[in-house]
């Protein structure tokens, strides 16, 4: 697999990790700030965009931020949600977009992302 090419826009402070150029893509709304597409045909990431790049990758006094996709996900049949778990836990994703759960009780977890660390030229992150 190549390298993806990674892209930080200062002005609209958006990062867009390509794994595959030219290839259709359906958008899939992880949460208000990250956006992955994926290949539905044949299951594969075909990029990630993250909005607002410079706040969600800072550190809090707890560590990373950590973000509920519940809400993209729920949009989505349960089939796509597989498809969507499957390729989020698999590489080139994975490298970039950390799935984990946190859990309410011993029956209900929520399903969370969080930004790996991305080396990114820039100002202020």
């Amino acid at each position: 697999m190549n390298q993806p090419n990674i892209k930080y826009d200062e002005v609209s402070d958006s990062l867009t990790i390509s794994f595959v150029s030219g290839v259709p893509a359906t958008g899939i709304e992880l949460t208000d700030h990250i956006l992955l597409r994926i290949s539905k045909t044949e299951g594969k990431a075909i990029s990630i965009v993250v909005f607002e790049y410079s706040v969600l990758a800072q550190k809090t006094e707890m560590g990373t931020r950590s973000f509920p996709i519940t809400a993209g996900l729920s949009r989505l049949a349960r089939e796509m949600q597989e498809i969507v778990f499957e390729i989020l836990l698999q590489k080139p994703v994975c490298d970039f977009l950390h799935l984990s759960a946190y859990t309410l009780s011993l029956v209900e977890t929520i399903p969370i992302i969080s930004l790996q660390q991305i080396p990114v030229v820039m100002s202020g992150v």
